[in-house]
């Protein structure tokens, strides 16, 4: 099995990576200057192979500056877009038989009802408008191949940004909520991520939109009591609203809202998480 990575480089690049390597996987990273570069070049670099993952995409969670909102855009539709294209430039013979691509819940309205795959309760903000495009770059690709979209929530492991934040202010008994800590907090294990990634790879049910999350809905004041419990420190010190906007600027939202998530189509499908809850998961993290 030949497989081609955008994004490789990254936390769930590596983890999904290394996870295909035991396997006897043959990987191929596409460097991030081909997916801006030449499109012929790029479709001789996807030739051949079996499946095709793309993961590429600037970090969401910086100021928004329009330079930075450039970025942010650019790295996930340009990219996905480049990749489409290469791909319809390949004969049948030489395309892979597969695509699947990162995607991010936060294409859903905050507040809302809890979401499953079929919510077409969109978020209307910069947030919602580059997930959407972000998929529908790739939309093109649907009846030439299997096109599988994983709408991705809070990814946590060792490695991760968040767990690597967080862990040493907890452990130093500073940890708190955020801003009310009402907001949804959807969240998956990294092992439960890469599982779900390496079965859409091989297995032919896997098709459309997935919401990849784990089926416990929590909010950001549970996901704090379970840090707290996890590293046997209180958590008496919330982040003030005012603090993370002066940080992040309209950015902020990313961590003050938050949609609550279903993977109804993953259970339907028999996904077997094995770490479905925030007390599983920070057990195993911490």
């Amino acid at each position: 099995m030949k497989v081609c990575i955008t994004g490789a480089s990254g936390f769930i690049g590596q983890s999904l990576s290394e996870a295909l390597q035991r396997r006897g996987y043959q990987l191929r990273a596409i460097p991030r200057q081909l997916l801006y570069g030449d499109p012929q070049k790029l479709s001789q670099a996807i030739a051949g192979c079996d499946a095709l993952v793309n993961l590429a995409g600037a970090p969401i969670l910086q100021r928004w500056t329009a330079k930075n909102k450039a970025t942010i855009y650019s790295s996930r539709v340009v990219t996905s877009k480049n990749l489409t294209e290469a791909i319809r430039q390949l004969p049948a013979s030489e395309r892979p038989q597969t695509f699947i691509s990162a995607s991010a819940v936060g294409i859903y309205q905050t507040g809302a009802a809890p979401h499953d795959e079929t919510s077409l309760l969109f978020d209307s903000g910069f947030t919602g408008r580059v997930v959407r495009d972000w998929e529908q770059a790739s939309a093109p690709l649907a009846p030439m191949l299997r096109r599988v979209v994983f709408r991705i929530g809070v990814v946590l492991g060792k490695q991760s940004q968040t767990i690597k934040s967080l862990k040493p202010v907890f452990q130093l008994g500073m940890g708190g909520k955020v801003g009310s800590g009402k907001q949804a907090f959807p969240f998956i294990h990294i092992h439960d991520l890469v599982t779900a990634f390496s079965e859409a790879i091989t297995n032919p049910n896997y098709c459309g939109v997935y919401n990849l999350v784990s089926p416990q809905t929590i909010t950001n004041s549970d996901f704090t009591k379970a840090f707290a419990r996890a590293t046997h420190r209180p958590a008496i010190f919330p982040v003030p609203p005012l603090a993370l906007k002066l940080l992040y600027g309209e950015a902020a939202q990313l961590l003050l809202d938050g949609c609550f998530v279903q993977p109804r189509r993953l259970t339907a499908q028999g996904f077997r998480f094995k770490y479905p809850t925030i007390k599983e998961s920070l057990e195993e993290i911490l």
